[in-house]
């Protein structure tokens, strides 16, 4: 069987730097053609370049004079003279790799910057293989009208798992997706608990290890309702028929509820290379991709419901995914800048989700959805956002 052939784009990201494990553990099922990075961490990019043998990279922000000779230096001392890939650099460089004749693009971009190279990898006619939740969420009706049937495959763990449970019944004996939630390093805690918390406690993830933007998304649980939004889009089940469920564990990565009263669970050890190899790999399982549970340990697994006054993010979520239109982007627009002010030390834990239910309460939608209008509302977003941050003190 011949290898399938692999852009990855967000490549030194943790999704990005798992994907090359994935592919290293199979290589006989896959081969790299393509990778793409921000541009911060150059060396690891050279590296990754020289390892694949990726035939283009793209970077998009940075030296491409530095990133050449990085490879040039890296690949001789791999004894691999020869290696000369074709370099993209600039805001598109993203966008022009999601383009490049392959089998998958797995989009492990961070942010709704991902939209763009989206669109391109659908209309390449590739499998996209989507850890970028935000593309979807914020484009939309857009997405969905440029993805084929089934073109479409979910990395998020949490959507993986919805995936993988699906198989078990048809589309009309699904009653409700469950997603399951963490809980997040604040489990417990009332809002008045949340009103003291620092970003390095923000940043202290109990399970999974993630960049500055997913962990402090984990710990507000705006990432849970965002993933919620992603779901309704994914599986087209209706907001009202997705529920969420705080598991701490992370063993059980989501549930499907049949209209028979069964529920049918993916479970597994928290290890983001199964849904990885299961992106790259669908429908088709990657042998060995992951551990499984040791069933010769005991165990224990529990559930909880969402304390949804502490963590109102799903809720408003929801609210955005009804109103449809731009208020997605508005959401997830509004919700990095106020990360963003967090961490750099001006506002409260709680202000992040108040700055984006304030902001959303302004927004009056976009009469049509296309990338310019998304662009526009992030813009207005980002800048409301701003002016109402400005106003916060810690």
């Amino acid at each position: 069987m011949q290898a399938r052939r692999i852009v990855i784009l967000g490549s030194t990201g943790s999704i990005g730097t798992q994907a090359i494990d994935v592919v290293d553990g199979a290589p006989h099922l896959f081969e790299v053609v393509a990778l793409s990075a921000g541009g911060g961490q150059l060396e690891l990019l050279a590296k990754q370049a020289v390892h694949t043998g990726a035939a283009a990279v793209g970077i998009a922000s940075g030296d491409a004079a530095q990133l050449a000779a990085l490879i040039g230096e890296f690949a001789a001392a791999a004894q691999k003279p020869e290696y000369r890939p074709e370099i993209f650099a600039g805001p598109d460089a993203a966008t022009i790799i999601a383009g490049i004749p392959a089998d998958v693009v797995l989009n492990g971009i961070t942010g709704s910057i991902g939209l763009a190279p989206t669109l391109a990898a659908l209309r390449s006619g590739a499998t996209l293989a989507l850890a970028n939740k935000e593309s979807l969420i914020v484009g939309g009706a857009l997405v969905k009208a440029a993805a084929r049937a089934g073109q479409i495959v979910p990395v998020d763990s949490e959507h993986s798992a919805i995936a993988q449970c699906l198989r078990a019944g048809t589309a009309g004996e699904v009653e409700k997706l469950i997603l399951t939630a963490s809980g997040g390093p604040f489990r417990g805690q009332s809002r008045e608990e949340l009103h003291t918390v620092t970003p390095r406690q923000a940043l202290a993830h109990p399970t999974w290890d993630m960049g500055v933007m997913v962990t402090t998304n984990s710990a507000t649980l705006v990432n849970k309702g965002l993933e919620v939004i992603e779901a309704h889009l994914l599986f087209d089940v209706p907001l009202d028929r997705i529920d969420v469920v705080v598991h701490p564990q992370s063993v059980v990565h989501s549930m499907v509820q049949f209209v028979d009263g069964s529920i049918i669970a993916q479970a597994s050890p928290p290890d983001m290379r199964l849904p990885i190899a299961l992106g790259l790999g669908w429908p088709d399982r990657v042998p060995k991709a992951a551990h499984p549970c040791d069933w010769t340990k005991a165990a224990t697994w529990t559930f909880e419901p969402l304390d949804v006054a502490a963590f109102p993010a799903v809720g408003i979520a929801k609210d955005a995914a009804k109103q449809g239109s731009t208020f997605p982007a508005v959401f997830n627009a509004a919700n990095e800048e106020a990360v963003t002010a967090f961490h750099a030390g001006k506002i409260r834990f709680t202000d992040i989700v108040d700055t984006v239910e304030a902001v959303l309460s302004e927004h009056s939608g976009s009469s049509g959805l296309t990338v310019e209008s998304v662009l526009d509302a992030e813009s207005w977003a980002r800048a409301r956002a701003q002016d109402r941050l400005a106003l916060r003190s810690l």
